[in-house]
């Protein structure tokens, strides 16, 4: 057919003069690569759909004129990833995010490109949205499956819609596979466990410690099945998987970097943080002499209390997990029936469900978790000696009457419960395309995602838990519970380690009882495009051999959210059950316009141009985005390229609900109207206090920006009542998209007279406007009070007689300061980004390949508002920088192959750049003081990981792999109060550096 030779063609031309150094590595150890052009593999027609990242115009012979990175499936293999976030977690432009690293992870995997927030990288498959924004996991996708993945690092909103603020990752998947293929691969963690520090803080607590020396733990399995066939002369194809992982559990205890959470004040001494939820149990009474006193049970059992100090505190985390237990199951299919040239049917469906745990103590709980109510104690009680029961209750000992108790006790021989992430999803993709007329094609299609996130954890019931506390003695000595409830056990919280607290009985109170708080997402995409090669009617440049190509697409998508919580989460947390949704019609044409080809100092002169406009449900007003690209190759050894994108955000649902729905309530009383008088007080002659009115904070100009007439000004009326305070209200805002302006200008070189190296160099300016984001009162009364500016001031909105406060129970028009999700401030994201490839060929030797990639970030920050100084967080830590990236980092990967490919080995090398605390950073903009610079824990240095793979391809259907990550057990960074920094308990920012040690890995792959 005309159509397959058309594309062999352009294929043939983009693999001999574009992409041989992207290529070059076609083994089971190749790396990374960078994409100087994008287009289709060998031997690929029409009727399979190319998938080009960054552009509608699939013509498969188009230089790329962004920076694209891509990761092949051999980079994947060679790293015996288990899931894809791994893999891509070590590119220098990702932000990592481990979500099995941290005990508080929700289990998904999401990408955040240049670190500003996975809610501005859009994730695609094969071009396409891989779910909502809210409920997206790209664990669903199947790694044995994944042909190669696309990083598109810049604006892309034009193209895609809302989202692709910081860039694109696309998934190009093997939808043509043909056979029976097995993967599996298992990999654990063989790590040498050395004192250290923690250990040394630890031990003066008395917390238990890991032993020292060589450990294997945390094995984790990824087993998958692949099938493919063709029928009907190869007009049908159909492909589908089924894969299984699994991951155990690893403790914080299993890690002598883990062992307590440290924590250090200032610059001051390491401590660990405790818990007064101990085996000995915690008492104290809240009525009587020693009301507010607290106690633990003497651990000699001698039925005393002792003053409860650090020194019986217990280590609140040493069982919570450093790697979650965690079970997935990943299945679909790929459908592609070719009717004709005209029309070919494609279909895929990927569905996965996932469960992951993370382990935590049963306890008694303070009864602070369940309300206002304490536990009331009979004088009584039989498991009471009578030195505790004075001490609780004091004459009234001995007596039946009740006395309010605090307690807590940690259940040392009742099995730890669970608090439970469970994930499900289905993603359906499908539509038809083919070509109609001469030189165009059409392809109509969608995606339909839902996902279900289900957090759950254990809550004892608060009802049987005091039936448990309320205990009698029989006459044979035992022990009962004074209620006779069926079932009901006795719990003891006034012995240590008691006999009593069995696991039977804490089963009863806790009565399978869970809290669960469900989300559902769902999306509804259906897109439509028609492109066109207009050089097929004569329309192009006299200078180029290919005409000018369109793209025209129409695009309606809807979000939706629900959010759902069980009676149990509702009593003892609050909530309420929420419905949101938001849709966009959206449409966009793209053109991609050749100027000169093959021509002295033009081998290439191109533009490329796209306006996307976009409606949403939730704003009254369209939005735009555009893309203007160039590229220019003087000769065919150097190209130069530069784009510019208007890119977009919108709000998701959530924040569009918390936007636009209103709730009101009390600002504290140490708010005050800054137009009121300020107010001092004297001593009268009756000795009362008597007010003495002051001139206002504010000045009768800005007080008139608030909307206050000059005759209110300093009036004592706008005093906030004392008792009450000012109203505020949340919410009622409209929020537009966040706008970003993205600029990349970069080089590529492929000089001629050196075969198979490819370099490239690009410079990346990322400015973000109008950010989305949540705000309370005083940041609006703040910046009104500095700057007089209608941004903020307008926030007040005030009464008739100028008060800010109303009955927030009227849901008042007026009387209030306003606070709530609003477009706020301004991030920006500036650096180069590096890449090279060599093919070195060694005759019969086999031959060499490097790869390289390496980030320098020059700007990571922005301004928080306009009274704000602005911030650049590049190479720097803590405060509001939280753990951005470092000002450089990178990853080099050689690669021997030999001849006939049998065997490969690659060693590849990350460079982790250093990261200063901006307690010393110097800068008052980060929060620098000359008072707050410290002498210890400040400073991350450089970290070098190696990593060593090696594969042998036994035969042409079967293929063995070895691999160790972090090759020489590299301990992590010790950084106190890490979960401020990471969410992480365990010392160090987990995401970013190996927390677990070495990792070693066999995988194979069987092809039958």
């Amino acid at each position: 057919m005309k159509s397959v030779t058309r594309v062999l063609l352009s294929t043939t031309c983009i693999t001999g003069l574009l992409l041989v150094p992207a290529i070059a590595q076609a083994q089971d150890a190749a790396a990374t690569t960078t994409s100087v052009a994008t287009g289709s593999d060998d031997g690929v027609d029409t009727s399979e759909g190319i998938v080009v990242t960054g552009s509608r115009i699939n013509r498969p012979n188009s230089t790329a004129a962004a920076p694209i990175t891509s990761v092949t499936s051999d980079a994947i293999h060679a790293q015996a990833a288990v899931n894809i976030e791994e893999v891509l977690n070590r590119m220098p432009q990702i932000a990592p995010d481990s979500q099995q690293g941290y005990q508080d992870s929700d289990g998904r995997q999401r990408i955040k490109l240049r670190n500003l927030g996975f809610e501005r990288t859009l994730v695609l498959v094969d071009g396409k949205r891989l779910g909502t924004m809210n409920g997206e996991d790209v664990g669903m996708i199947p790694t044995a499956l994944i042909k190669q993945v696309d990083v598109l690092t810049g604006g892309a909103s034009a193209v895609y819609g809302s989202d692709a603020v910081a860039g694109v990752v696309n998934f190009i998947m093997d939808d043509d596979f043909q056979g029976v293929q097995l993967n599996a691969n298992y990999n654990f963690y063989l790590h040498n466990n050395k004192a250290g520090i923690v250990s040394k803080t630890a031990a003066a607590y008395g917390f238990d410690q890991p032993a020292t020396g060589m450990t294997a733990d945390g094995g984790r399995a990824d087993i998958s099945l692949t099938a493919g066939t063709k029928l009907f002369d190869d007009r049908l194809h159909i492909s589908g998987y089924v894969d299984y992982r699994k991951a155990s559990l690893v403790r914080y205890s299993q890690r002598e970097t883990s062992g307590c959470q440290l924590a250090q004040t200032g610059d001051g001494p390491l401590s660990c943080t405790t818990s007064s939820y101990t085996p000995l149990g915690y008492v104290s009474p809240l009525s009587g002499a020693n009301a507010g006193n607290t106690y633990v049970n003497n651990p000699d059992g001698s039925g005393t209390f002792l003053p409860y100090s650090d020194e019986y505190a217990a280590n609140p985390y040493d069982g919570y997990s450093l790697q979650r237990a965690d079970q997935r199951v990943n299945a679909g299919g790929f459908l592609k029936y070719e009717i004709s040239d005209a029309a070919t049917i494609y279909a895929n469906a990927m569905w996965f469900h996932d469960k992951s745990t993370n382990p935590y103590p049963a306890r008694i709980y303070s009864y602070t978790a369940f309300g206002s109510d304490p536990y009331q104690i009979s004088c009584n009680n039989p498991l009471l000696s009578a030195s505790q029961a004075t001490t609780l209750c004091g004459s009234a000992a001995g007596t039946n009457t009740t006395v309010p108790t605090e307690l807590r006790y940690r259940l040392g021989n009742v099995s730890d419960l669970d608090d439970v992430y469970i994930n499900d999803g289905l993603r359906i993709s499908g539509g038809v395309r083919g070509d109609i007329g001469h030189g165009w094609s059409y392809d109509v299609g969608g995606v339909y995602a839902h996902n279900k996130n289900q957090y759950q954890w254990a809550m004892p019931s608060w009802t049987r838990l005091n039936q448990a506390l309320d205990v009698v003695q029989n006459s044979d000595g035992s022990y009962a519970c004074a209620s006779g409830v069926s079932g009901c056990l006795p719990l003891d919280p006034f012995n240590a380690n008691s006999s009593l607290n069995t696991q039977a009985a804490f089963d009863w109170v806790a009565a399978g009882q869970y809290e669960k708080w469900t989300t559902t997402t769902s999306l509804y995409d259906a897109i439509g495009t028609l492109q066109g090669d207009l050089g097929t009617y004569g329309i192009k440049s006299p200078w180029a051999d290919d005409g000018i190509a369109i793209a025209v697409s129409g695009e309606y998508r809807k979000d939706t959210l629900q959010g759902r919580y069980n009676d149990v989460w509702v009593e003892y947390n609050g909530g309420t059950d929420s419905n949101l949704a938001q849709s966009v019609w959206e449409g966009m044409v793209e053109l991609q316009a050749p100027v000169i080809e093959h021509k002295p100092f033009a081998d290439l002169l191109q533009f490329n141009g796209a306006y996307r406009v976009s409606k949403y449900s939730s704003n009254p007003s369209a939005f735009s985005t555009w893309k203007f690209e160039a590229v220019w190759s003087p000769i065919h050894d150097i190209t130069l390229r530069g784009s510019i994108n208007r890119a977009q955000r919108a709000p998701t649902v959530v924040e569009q609900s918390q936007a636009s729905n209103s709730s009101y309530g009390r600002v504290t009383t140490a708010f005050s109207d800054f137009c009121a008088p300020t107010v001092t007080y004297t001593t009268g002659a009756d000795g009362q206090q008597v007010p003495v009115y002051g001139a206002p904070v504010a000045s009768e100009a800005v007080c008139a920006a608030t909307g206050l007439s000059a005759d209110k000004y300093g009036s004592a009326t706008l005093l906030c009542p004392t008792d009450v305070g000012c109203t505020y209200k949340s919410g009622g805002f409209t929020v537009d998209p966040e706008t970003a302006y993205t600029k990349t200008i970069g080089v590529v070189l492929r000089p001629s007279f050196l075969p198979g190296l490819t370099v490239s160099a690009d410079r990346f300016m990322i400015d973000l406007n109008d950010s989305i984001g949540y705000n309370d009162y005083s940041y609006f009364a703040n910046g009104c009070l500095a700057t007089a500016s209608d941004f903020f001031c307008s926030m007040f909105v005030r009464n008739s007689d100028g008060t800010l406060y109303s009955d927030p129970a009227t849901n008042p028009t007026s009387g209030y300061i306003r606070q709530g999700t609003t477009n706020y401030y301004k991030s920006k994201s500036h650096g180069w980004d590096f890449q090279a490839q060599y093919a070195l060929p060694l005759g019969r030797a086999g031959k060499l390949d490097f790869d390289f990639a390496g980030s320098l970030t020059t700007l990571a920050g922005g301004q928080d508002s306009p009274i704000l100084a602005k911030y650049n967080c590049a190479g720097y830590y803590g405060g509001s920088c939280g753990q951005l990236i470092p000002k450089w980092s990178h990853t080099l990967r050689t690669t021997y192959t030999t001849d006939d490919k049998f065997f490969s080995a690659s060693l590849n090398w990350r460079f982790i750049g250093p990261l200063t605390n901006v307690t010393n950073s110097g800068k008052t903009s980060l929060g620098w003081s000359e008072a707050t610079e410290r002498t210890t824990y400040y400073h991350i240095p450089a970290y070098n990981y190696f990593d060593l793979a090696l594969a042998f391809r036994v035969t042409e259907k079967y293929s063995l792999r070895f691999s160790v990550n972090n090759l020489f057990d590299k301990a992590p960074p010790i950084v106190p109060n890490s979960y401020n920094y990471a969410l992480s308990r365990n010392n160090t920012l987990s995401a970013r550096y190996d927390s677990l040690g070495r990792q070693v890995a066999v995988s194979t792959t069987v092809n039958f």
